[in-house]
C-alpha cells in the first residue's frame, strides 16, 4: 500500500525553473534530503557536498524524443502518444483527446482497426491492445518511418499542469546521447534534468564518478496508476564495472531516477553483480523484490503512482517515504519534471 498523497495545484511546477527568473539555471531547483526518516532541506548546487568521494551516480543517457503527434480518428482531432517500438516494427501508442491545456484526457472506445491519419498523411492502424490491463495503450503499425515523423510533426508530450509548450531542448538531460537507431524516451527521464555541465565538472572533481546506462521510458500516464510496461534497456560492461568498483570499495551506488533503478537492477544478478546487459525488462521493483545494488536514489516528486512510490519503498522503506512526502508538501516543494527533487540516502 502506497501512501495517500494530494498535491495541491500550486505546487505543480509550470514552467522549468530556467524560465522562473533572471540569473536561475537548471541548477536552482530545491534539494529535499532524507536519509531514513530524518529528512533536510537544501539547494540542488550544494549536492557536490552531500556526497562523497568513492560514490558513484548511475543516469540514464536516453534522449527525449518529440512523441506528441496531432492526427484525426474519424472527424474528430486527436494527438497520438508514441511509447515504444517494438521488434517487431509496431509501437505501443496512445491516444488522447487535445484540451489546449495539454493533451491530459486519455481517449477510450477505439475499436482494434481504426485508422488515425496523422498530419502529413501518415497512416497509422491500431491493431491490439498492450496488455490486458485495458485499451489505453495499443499496438499500432504505422505507415512510414516513426522517428521521421517525430522529427517533422512531434512535439514534447506535456500534460496541463504545466503553463505552454516547451521546446524539445527543454526535456532534454545533460546526460541525453543519440541512440545507435534513434530510440529514446517517450518522457523525459526527468531526475537528471537539474544537472548541468558544472554541476557534473564540480562533482568529477569530487571523486563522484558516473555510470551511463540506457533505459527507454514509455509514456508513464500516471493518472491510470499501472505499472511500467517492458521496456528496452542497456547497462555497458564498463558502468557494470563501475558499480562493482564502487561497492567493493565502499561507495555508496545512487540511481538518478526511477528508470537508472530499473536498469541497474535488471542487469543484476541474484548474486547482487551487475553484468552487461542490453535488451527488455519487465522488472518491477516493489518492497517484496527489494534492490540488489542500488543504496539511494535521486528523485523527482511526482503523483502518486504505485510503481514510483513502491520503488522508494524498496530502496527506503515505508516510513522515510511516508516521512519524505510530508515534508515535501510542507516545505512547499514544487512537483513534477520541471520541479524539485529529493535525494534519499542509506541511514
Amino acid at each position: 500500500m502506497t501512501p495517500t498523497v494530494r498535491v495541491p495545484e500550486e505546487l505543480s511546477a509550470r514552467i522549468p525553473v530556467e524560465q522562473r527568473g533572471p540569473g536561475l539555471d537548471r541548477d536552482s531547483v530545491r534539494l529535499l534530503v532524507s536519509r531514513g526518516t530524518a529528512v533536510s532541506h537544501h539547494a540542488f548546487v550544494e549536492l557536490p557536498r552531500l556526497l562523497r568521494a568513492g560514490d558513484l551516480l548511475v543516469v540514464n543517457t536516453s534522449p527525449t524524443l518529440a512523441a506528441a503527434v496531432d492526427g484525426w480518428l474519424g472527424h474528430a482531432r486527436v494527438v497520438v502518444h508514441f511509447s515504444t517500438r517494438g521488434d517487431d516494427g509496431r509501437w505501443a501508442v496512445e491516444l488522447r483527446d487535445p484540451d489546449g491545456r495539454g493533451t491530459t484526457r486519455a481517449r477510450a472506445g477505439a475499436p482494434a482497426g481504426s485508422e488515425v491519419r496523422l498530419v502529413g498523411g501518415t497512416r497509422l492502424v491500431l491493431e491490439e491492445p498492450l496488455s490486458a490491463r485495458g485499451e489505453r495503450l495499443w499496438r499500432a503499425r504505422v505507415t512510414r518511418d516513426v522517428l521521421g515523423v517525430l522529427r517533422e510533426h512531434g512535439r514534447p508530450i506535456r500534460y496541463a499542469y504545466t503553463e505552454r509548450d516547451q521546446p524539445l531542448s527543454a526535456y532534454q538531460t545533460v546526460f541525453a546521447l543519440p541512440s545507435p537507431d534513434g530510440a529514446g524516451s517517450a518522457e523525459m527521464p526527468s531526475a537528471g534534468r537539474p544537472f548541468t555541465a558544472r554541476m557534473v565538472a564540480e562533482l568529477v572533481s569530487r571523486g563522484v564518478q558516473f555510470a551511463p546506462v540506457a533505459l527507454h521510458a514509455g509514456v508513464a500516464s500516471g493518472e491510470a496508476h499501472e505499472p511500467p510496461y517492458p521496456e528496452r534497456f542497456v547497462v555497458p560492461e564498463a558502468s557494470a564495472r563501475l558499480v562493482g568498483a564502487a561497492r567493493a570499495g565502499g561507495g555508496r551506488v545512487i540511481a538518478v531516477g526511477t528508470t537508472a533503478v530499473r536498469a541497474v537492477e535488471s542487469a543484476a544478478g541474484a548474486d547482487a553483480v551487475v553484468r552487461a546487459r542490453a535488451g527488455w525488462t519487465d522488472l518491477v521493483v516493489t518492497p517484496e523484490r527489494g534492490v540488489r545494488v542500488v543504496d539511494g536514489l535521486l528523485t523527482g516528486l511526482h503523483e502518486p503512482e504505485a510503481s514510483h512510490l513502491l520503488m522508494l519503498e524498496a530502496v527506503a522503506g515505508r516510513a522515510a517515504v511516508d516521512r519524505g512526502y510530508e515534508e515535501a508538501l510542507r516545505g512547499r516543494y514544487l512537483w513534477h519534471e520541471f520541479g524539485d527533487v529529493h535525494l534519499v540516502l542509506p541511514e
